[in-house]
């Protein structure tokens, strides 16, 4: 054999003439990453040149060193597979039967045409799965109403009042000015088509029966969806990421009565007031514009609403505001419970929540629209 040169020789590539004329790369010097240094980039170059002759002979048995960067960079030369005619040191050998080993063949692309029905079909697989969660946690709910039916003590009257004061007494200032700014919109550019027809009187019947059946409620749940929904989420969030769910859990302290059932209630209480208020208010701005805008008094407008919208108009719009209040609980809830131990995880579901709510909202008020269509319309 050859003598080998020194450990501190670089690496060289030379082509030679072997035996009986075959054409033959000599490899020599230390292939290791430190010997190699800057010169990566054109040893690259060169090894891509040569492996494009497929009957060259390669004889790295001059190689002094070659730790596992010098191999991969010989590796991926020679195109991620071993040359025909390969010579190598025993003890280098090791490494390239381990990338043979350890290399995969990328599998080719191809295109995918069920991908519409796959992405449908996880979209139905995840609806079914937050739906079943959605049932097995309102049936818990029940058992525990049933539970503290029968001992009334165990009633969480602390967290029923902090939450009835949080994501009611608090919401007032917001459901307020939006209100107030939507029944001036609404009154401004009702008044203005009124105006051509003649048929000014008419803003009491558009007003009244717009806010109090429709945008009151409306307006309410969606503020309140924004607001309490994503707080009571990011709340059981962050207890699910500091393990104090788990601690509870520990304690045999249910989260469903501790927790969850003083959310629904609350919320199922408050919703209903909130709507009373966002659509009070709500007229009260669009009075104000009728005043200046038409120059319909206040004492017309209030003595004429009674008669131009039924009473079970406003029924009708309480009872939107218990069914979304306590579907927004249950689902900010249940996306709260599914977070995971990372702040990732937190935000996403954070922002699923309140999509989800606001969505759930907009389609109970059409399932009100459509079975109650024949109430309250004269």
């Amino acid at each position: 054999m050859p003598e080998i040169q020194g450990s501190n020789s670089p690496l060289v590539l030379r082509r030679v003439a072997g035996a009986e004329g075959i054409p033959c790369v000599m490899v020599e010097g230390n292939c290791t990453l430190t010997a190699i240094g800057e010169r990566i980039q054109q040893i690259a170059t060169e090894l891509s040149q040569f492996a494009t002759e497929p009957e060259l002979r390669w004889d790295l048995t001059q190689v002094a060193r070659m730790d596992d960067a010098g191999a991969v960079l010989l590796w991926r030369g020679w195109g991620n597979q071993r040359p025909r005619y390969l010579f190598v040191r025993p003890e280098h050998e090791r490494l390239f039967d381990r990338l043979e080993e350890t290399w995969t063949p990328p599998s080719e692309a191809t295109p995918d045409r069920l991908w519409p029905i796959m992405v449908l079909g996880k979209a139905v697989f995840l609806l079914w799965e937050h739906l079943v969660g959605l049932v097995i946690l309102m049936g818990q709910l029940v058992l525990e109403i049933k539970y503290l039916a029968g001992r009334p003590s165990r009633i969480p009257w602390r967290e029923i009042s902090a939450n009835l004061y949080r994501t009611g007494a608090q919401a007032l200032g917001i459901t307020a000015l939006v209100g107030f700014l939507i029944g001036v919109v609404l009154s401004y550019l009702s008044s203005r088509q009124l105006q051509i027809f003649g048929a000014d009187i008419f803003i009491v019947n558009i007003l009244g029966v717009s806010v109090i059946r429709e945008l009151g409620p409306m307006l309410a749940a969606i503020l309140v969806a924004g607001r309490s929904g994503s707080s009571m989420t990011a709340q059981l969030g962050v207890m699910r990421v500091t393990e104090e769910l788990d601690a509870l859990t520990v304690m045999g302290i249910p989260h469903s009565l501790r927790l969850i059932l003083p959310k629904v209630i609350a919320l199922g209480l408050a919703m209903p007031l909130v709507v009373l208020w966002t659509s009070a208010v709500a007229l009260i701005g669009g009075m104000v514009v009728a005043e200046f805008q038409l120059g319909l008094g206040y004492k017309f407008f209030l003595s004429k609403l009674p008669d131009v919208v039924a009473v079970s108009n406003l029924w009708l719009g309480l009872g939107k505001g218990i069914v979304c209040g306590m579907a927004i609980a249950l689902i900010s809830c249940h996306f709260g419970l599914r977070i995971k131990s990372n702040t990732e995880s937190l935000g996403e579901g954070t922002t699923n929540s309140v999509v989800t709510s606001i969505t759930v909202v907009i389609i109970i008020d059409a399932i009100f629209a459509v079975i109650f269509s024949d109430v309250g319309l004269r």
